[in-house]
């Protein structure tokens, strides 16, 4: 009997251990699975419906073409870059843009989402581009956020000391969070990136980034640096 209660217990232990394993690796595939899955199938709705009767894949080939969708969201993007890079396109684009202003609620929400599109999306920027460590909500509490510029005018003007913009994201959530104004010496600057910084917040803290300052001294690894918008 004691054999056998040795046996069962040695049985459960591994049937247990294999039903983890197999969970960690088939929840993040299926997770991704669904994820993608509903992505293409919304681009195939929006996109795909939007083309002329006669050009949807079900009247030309009698059947639907799954990614569609996703192609021709790829070719819109292609084809609206080179439209704004060169001349013509560029005054189109800006005589859009004044259309766009003169309506009030919609000017708005557009220039809302263009200046988060400037602020992630833009080269030249600085916006999302540091990870750095602050004590917030209050001392003795840590909180990681994102360096989105140095802050200029009338904000810099009445602080004592050289501010700038971090924003500060939630758990699990970080498309939302705080805005603050931080003084440059209160920041410390981290070796991860931005995309490691996210999946640390998404996950509450469970994936961690290597520490790549491991062994440096933290006044090194926190010194700081964030010129203004004229590069002083």
């Amino acid at each position: 009997m004691a054999r056998v209660s040795v046996l069962k217990r040695f049985l459960r232990k591994k049937l247990r251990r294999y039903f983890f394993a197999g969970l960690l690796v088939l929840v993040p595939v299926g997770l991704t699975i669904v994820v993608v899955r509903w992505i293409v199938s919304l681009m195939d709705g929006l996109l795909v419906r939007m083309l002329p009767l006669r050009w949807q894949p079900e009247q030309l080939f009698g059947f639907a073409v799954p990614g569609l969708g996703v192609v021709l969201t790829f070719l819109l993007i292609i084809f609206t870059g080179v439209l704004a890079t060169n001349y013509f396109g560029h005054k189109l684009v800006r005589a859009s843009e004044k259309l766009v202003y003169r309506i009030p609620l919609v000017k708005g929400i557009y220039t809302l989402f263009k200046q988060v599109a400037d602020t992630v999306l833009s080269s030249d920027r600085q916006g999302f581009r540091k990870v750095v460590l602050i004590e917030y909500p209050r001392k003795g509490l840590w909180s990681i956020g994102f360096v989105t510029g140095v802050s200029e005018g009338e904000l810099q003007r009445i602080t004592a000391r050289r501010v700038i913009n971090v924003f500060i994201p939630t758990t699990p959530n970080p498309t939302s969070g705080y805005y603050i104004l931080v003084p440059e010496e209160d920041t410390c600057v981290l070796g991860m990136t931005v995309e490691e910084a996210f999946k640390l917040i998404v996950s509450g803290g469970m994936v961690s980034p290597p520490d790549r300052y491991k062994g440096v001294p933290v006044a090194g690894a926190a010194a700081s640096s964030f010129p203004s918008e004229d590069g002083r």
